[in-house]
């Protein structure tokens, strides 16, 4: 079926086009629509540079109805479900396995751990996580050390204690002495197996459990925990579990320091307390001043510490575990 003839344009519109494609034939000619275009592509980005572009723009995403349709869209179940199957895709395993493998990350990690703010911030984290398992363990055995003298003041039927006391009780100074112990046969075990693989390396096989073997750990070991205990009670007057539990030992004439002929005494009395199946060590239950034989002999007595080393009251020490 042929088409029907097209109605043939009128005067005025042949007119127009032929005008128009003459206007277009001369600006090609003389380079002016090129101008043109440049003048527009400019008026265009000066425009959206402009200030009021800009406010009005911020206007436009600050408004209650873009609010709406980001909160819509992030509400949305299929943004959820492209989110998630973005996360588990495996391009993003392979983005992290890259980036984390790089050289550049290796030596941002490297950079990092080696700041001396890092360093800094993690001692300080180490020290304060130290002091508040101290300051814990030490108000637990600061009650225990009320319960159990209370316990010995009634068997023995002598009054019970009426005012808080400044010295550290039995319980509290037994848990220091475990952990100096505990301190000594690490460092003990050590010795002996750094001894041990020298001795067979030299000497071939070493018989550990035969007489000179055991009678050498002996010595090594009451060596080392002689030399301990001086060290720390003349150094500081206070080894590293007293400084843990926040106890610390003093003349008791009001000497701060005590001198190595005074922690002499006061070692041959934890000897004499050993020998008399631990005596010596009870009668701080007993004592006003919490004082055991060896403090009698050394003329010494523990007295409970702040923080900073300092004497602390039983009203200061009440008033600091209430915190916690």
């Amino acid at each position: 079926m042929a088409e029907p003839p097209r109605p043939r344009p009128s005067f005025a519109t042949r007119l127009l086009g032929g005008g128009a494609r003459g206007a277009r034939a001369v600006a090609e000619a003389t380079g002016i629509d090129n101008t043109v275009q440049v003048a527009t592509e400019e008026a265009i980005v000066s425009a959206l540079e402009s200030e009021a572009v800009e406010r009005a723009l911020i206007r436009v995403l600050e408004g209650p109805a873009t609010e709406s349709a980001i909160r819509g869209v992030l509400a949305s179940p299929e943004f959820e479900r492209a989110l998630t199957d973005a996360i588990d895709s495996k391009l993003v395993d392979k983005v992290w396995d890259q980036l984390l493998s790089s050289d550049e990350t290796q030596k941002l990690i490297e950079r990092i751990a080696e700041a001396p703010e890092i360093r800094t911030a993690l001692a300080s984290q180490g020290v304060g996580l130290i002091e508040d398992l101290g300051r814990q363990v030490r108000r637990i055995a600061t009650r225990l050390d009320g319960a159990v003298e209370r316990i010995a003041r009634r068997l023995a039927r002598k009054p019970p204690r009426t005012e808080p006391s400044d010295n550290a009780g039995f319980v509290t100074r037994t848990l220091g002495l475990a952990i100096d112990v505990a301190i000594i046969n690490g460092t003990f075990f050590a010795i002996s197996a750094g001894f041990t693989f020298i001795v067979n390396a030299v000497f071939g096989d070493f018989e550990t459990s035969s007489a000179p073997a055991l009678a050498l750990g002996t010595v090594t070991f009451l060596t080392i925990l002689t030399a301990y205990l001086l060290f720390f009670w003349t150094l500081a007057g206070q080894t590293l579990g007293m400084r843990l539990l926040g106890i610390r030992l003093i003349d008791f004439r009001a000497d701060p320091h005590l001198d190595m002929r005074t922690a002499v005494r006061r070692l041959f009395g934890v000897v004499l307390s050993v020998l008399t199946l631990g005596i010596g060590f009870l009668m701080v239950l007993f004592s006003d001043r919490r004082r055991g034989l060896m403090d009698r002999m050394a003329n010494t007595e523990v007295i409970l510490v702040d923080r900073d080393g300092q004497p602390e009251s039983a009203s200061r020490r009440a008033a600091l575990e209430s915190r916690y």
